[in-house]
This record gives structure tokens, sequence and C-alpha cells, in this order.
């Protein structure tokens, strides 16, 4: 079951980061965390861009809305969004 939660500040939910994909894209779950494919390399920061300019666009919210709370270096990341509940969360990521 995707973790997905509310917390003081927004909703946190899970990703598992797959780098230098041949395709971009969210497909499944890895145990908790929702599978987010990117083109970036893990190199500076640019594959942690990538995935939230990706979910920020999935998600329907700016940028700075977004953030990566825990596992910046890992596959294995959580993130918060603001102004979206742990429902709209899941819905605009499985929408399609």
């Amino acid at each position: 079951m995707f973790y997905c939660r509310e917390d003081s500040q927004g909703t946190r939910f899970k990703v598992r980061l797959s780098p230098r994909a041949s395709k971009e894209g969210m497909g499944g779950l890895h145990g908790d965390a929702l599978k987010v494919r990117v083109k970036a390399p893990p190199v500076d920061g640019r594959a942690n861009e990538a995935l939230v300019k990706l979910l920020a666009k999935a998600l329907g919210v700016g940028r700075s809305s977004l953030e990566i709370v825990s596992g910046r270096t890992g596959r294995i990341k959580m993130l918060r969004v603001e102004g979206l509940s742990p429902g709209e969360v899941t819905a605009r990521l499985y929408r399609g």
C-alpha cells in the first residue's frame, strides 16, 4: 500500500527513484513507495531536480510546493507537498 500521510506541514509520500532511465514516468509500487523513473543522472542533484519537476507537474502544483524531506542521496525518498490532502495526492498520481 502506498505510503501517503498527512503531517503538520502538508502531505508526505514515499518515492523510489530510478535515475538514468530510458523513459521518464511513474509506474506501480515498490513496497510502499511509488516508482518514478527520470532520465537525469544522479550527479549534482540533477535526478532530484528532475523528480521534483515531474511530480510537481503530475500533482498540478508549483515546484516550490514540493520538498524532498529525506533521502536526498538515496533511491528511497520522502517528499512533502503543501496544499493537498493524502487523497488528492493519491488520486493525482494514479489518474492514468
